[in-house]
């Protein structure tokens, strides 16, 4: 699964901060990563809140999704390059910085860059992945990658741009795959449909167990 960086360029007023929640969800689900979502959508509303109340309202601005590793960075770009986020004392009486207080609990780590025409205030969420283009499902998915992989070459089938099967061909490569096991066991005296449903019995047993711990 490629997850290359996004970004999109808004406004800072508060009604855009309800549609860049909606937009982090979006492509949180597209990537696969929805045990981040609601920790994302509070970074994403706490980040662009401060641009609105601390540079000022009417602000363009630019919020950046990317993958640091296994985990999610969310970047918000302004043009101030002075006023600064801090974080606040959990027993301060000011409004101010509490903001960045949410954003230090949900996140692993977060900061601050300047440059010379922008600051970068971001974060980073930690992730169950294993690689930034891997999937959640474990050592299952990923032998199955594997096997794909080696099936795609003996049996050439459509790429995207990264080299990867795409998602629907994928699928489709994946079907074949079991048909040739399937044909594969019957060749060799055993019972394809008893394999099958085995099969069928220890994924459903281990799907509930990682669903469990998730």
């Amino acid at each position: 699964m490629s997850r290359k960086q996004w970004d999109v360029t808004f406004t800072a007023d508060p009604e855009e901060v309800a549609v860049l929640r909606r937009i982090m969800r979006l492509h949180l689900g597209l990537w696969g990563l929805h045990e981040v979502v609601d920790g994302a959508q509070l970074c994403v509303s706490e980040l662009v809140s401060n641009v609105i109340t601390h540079v000022g309202h009417g602000t363009p601005a630019t919020l950046a999704v990317s993958m640091s590793g296994t985990h999610l960075r969310i970047e918000v770009h302004d043009p101030d390059t002075r006023a600064l986020p801090a974080l606040m004392a959990a027993d301060s009486d000011s409004e101010s910085g509490r903001g960045m207080a949410l954003v230090d609990a949900v996140a692993e780590r977060w900061g601050v860059q300047l440059l010379a025409d922008r600051k970068v205030t971001w974060c980073e969420l930690p992730t169950t992945l294993t690689s930034p283009n891997g999937h959640r499902g474990g050592s299952h998915v990923t032998r199955a990658e594997a096997v794909l992989d080696l099936y795609g070459r003996a049996k050439p089938l459509p790429t995207v741009d990264s080299g990867r099967l795409s998602a629907a061909t994928a699928e489709e490569a994946a079907i074949g795959a079991i048909a040739d096991l399937l044909h594969w066991l019957r060749a060799h005296g055993r019972d394809a449909d008893d394999a099958l449903d085995r099969a069928q019995m220890h994924f459903e047993a281990e799907a509930g167990v990682v669903g469990d711990s998730t």
